[in-house]
């Protein structure tokens, strides 16, 4: 089958190498002729490194850049079997590169999008034939990460969720399928992670160093929540923040915070602006956490009861499968657990008591315990 990769970005491109690699041969195409060639020397020296490395050999190497292909005119894709959207996360521009694509492409291709948390009943609303339109949600970056999230639009047919899972799991990914929901799982569960962090910093309880040796100590996260945004990117991050809580009609568990927003509207974005959270600029020290066990338990305990409740409310509303849940977090976003098992290991009852702690301190909805969160502790029942 021939893959079609519209927008050459760091993630179009990345699907394209994972396309390529499992055997396809895929047409990258992008408006902007330096972008292409940008994505083409990128390709090229990457795979050099793993060559270098022994875990390609160099003719495997040649054949996936000979794979790869890079074209000027979306008519190029007349022959693809299935495209991939990797571009801007603004609905109205997605909406007309479908309505183009379908004009060029034959009634069998697929047509999918990679947005992380925009609506594909949105998108597919455009096209004629929505039954063929699919999330394919890769993360970046999309060589390394093994997750992908598979989001049928309420039109999609079933045999195309069937041919879409199939083939990408055939590329070496483990997915998951998810419902078409804002964030669908892994960027809507793991809003806590980031709001709550921050939420308790704007409340003077610790900084940005101590709330991070918290996660990382004693919850075993390989990254801080502040440290993993700087990487992200506050304007990536607070812009799915802010998507995300606004398709939820404005759900108080998503809301996004004023820190966030100043970042952002600072151009504060985090290591690839040289100052986030943290100052990356050359001779600038990192500050010190304060290393008191008790605080730690504390951050890491309200921070992981949020999370949980998130996760536990997400399989309620069957936006997912336990398995699916609980892959969807250790396999996308690198949690040392899934977060189902995680509430088994600390005890339900024991998270519904801190939520309802939260909960009774600040009369606020983004503290109150899912329904299924507490049906299950009363009946003292587990997820496995």
């Amino acid at each position: 089958m021939q893959i079609g990769i519209i927008g050459s970005g760091a993630m179009g491109a990345g699907i394209a190498q994972v396309a390529a690699t499992a055997g396809h041969t895929v047409l990258v195409f992008d408006n902007n002729q330096a972008a292409l060639e940008k994505a083409r020397s990128t390709l090229e020296s990457t795979l050099k490194k793993i060559v270098e490395k022994h875990k390609l050999t160099d003719q495997v190497a040649i054949d996936i850049i000979g794979r790869t292909k890079y074209v000027n005119s979306l008519s190029d894709f007349k022959d693809c079997g299935l495209v991939i959207e990797a571009i801007i996360e603004d609905i109205e521009i997605k909406q007309r590169v479908f309505i183009e694509l379908e004009s060029i492409v034959s009634e069998n291709c697929i047509l999918a999008s990679n947005t992380s948390s925009l609506s594909i009943a949105s998108i597919a609303a455009s096209c004629k034939n929505a039954e063929r339109v699919i999330g394919i949600h890769f993360f970046n970056p999309a060589p390394l990460m093994p997750l992908v999230e598979i989001i049928p639009g309420i039109l999609t047919k079933e045999n195309i969720v069937k041919t879409s899972r199939d083939l990408i799991d055939t590329w070496g990914k483990v997915t998951v399928l998810a419902k078409d929901t804002p964030g669908f799982i892994v960027n809507r569960v793991a809003r806590s992670f980031y709001s709550e962090s921050i939420r308790i910093y704007e409340e003077g309880i610790a900084d940005f160093a101590t709330i991070d040796w918290a996660m990382k100590t004693v919850g075993g996260f390989k990254m801080g929540p502040f440290e993993l945004m700087d990487f992200i990117g506050n304007d990536v991050n607070y812009k799915v923040t802010e998507s995300v809580w606004t398709q939820f009609f404005f759900e108080p568990r998503f809301k996004p915070s004023l820190t966030q927003k100043r970042l952002f509207e600072a151009k504060l974005y985090g290591r690839k602006s040289g100052r986030g959270y943290y100052n990356y600029t050359n001779g600038a020290e990192m500050p010190k956490p304060v290393e008191v066990e008790e605080l730690g338990k504390s951050i890491f305990y309200r921070v992981i009861s949020m999370l949980i409740n998130e996760a536990i409310d997400s399989l309620h509303l069957q936006l997912a499968t336990a398995k699916d849940l609980d892959l969807a977090m250790t396999k996308g976003v690198n949690y040392p657990k899934g977060l189902l098992k995680w509430a088994d290991e600390i005890g339900l009852q024991i998270v519904l008591n801190i939520l309802s702690g939260l909960y009774d301190e600040y009369q606020e909805d983004r503290y109150r315990p899912s329904v299924l969160l507490k049906r299950m502790a009363k009946e003292g029942k587990t997820f496995y």
